[in-house]
């Protein structure tokens, strides 16, 4: 089973994996499941007995941190380019909302 094929079944939200199949999956240590945390980048829902778990949509966020850190970026600095890269890509897509909507109403009065 790849990381895609994991990620497939499971409702983006839902907190499935442990931080141990998280590490498999992402091919990284605990540690920096822990700094990404700390970063503020992801918070892990806690199971009842205190354990983290991640959801598919972190673990995805987690991977470009990693992407990013691999490629020499200093952790703090890659956690900021994702958040930025998440307020740009929502800021273009109410853009293209406002831009859908506002063509509709000058359909609507030609």
């Amino acid at each position: 089973m790849t990381a895609d094929d994991s990620f497939g079944r499971l409702d983006d939200d839902y907190p499935a994996y442990t931080m141990g199949r998280a590490t498999e999956i992402l091919g990284t240590t605990q540690g920096f499941l822990r700094a990404i945390g700390e970063a503020r980048l992801i918070t892990p829902l806690r199971s009842e007995g205190g354990h983290r778990r991640y959801s598919r949509y972190q673990l995805r966020i987690a991977a470009r941190a990693r992407e990013l850190v691999d490629q020499g970026t200093p952790i703090e600095a890659a956690c900021r380019i994702i958040i930025l890269e998440d307020q740009l890509e929502e800021a273009q897509r109410i853009n293209a909302e406002y831009r859908a909507a506002g063509s509709g109403d000058q359909m609507a009065g030609a």
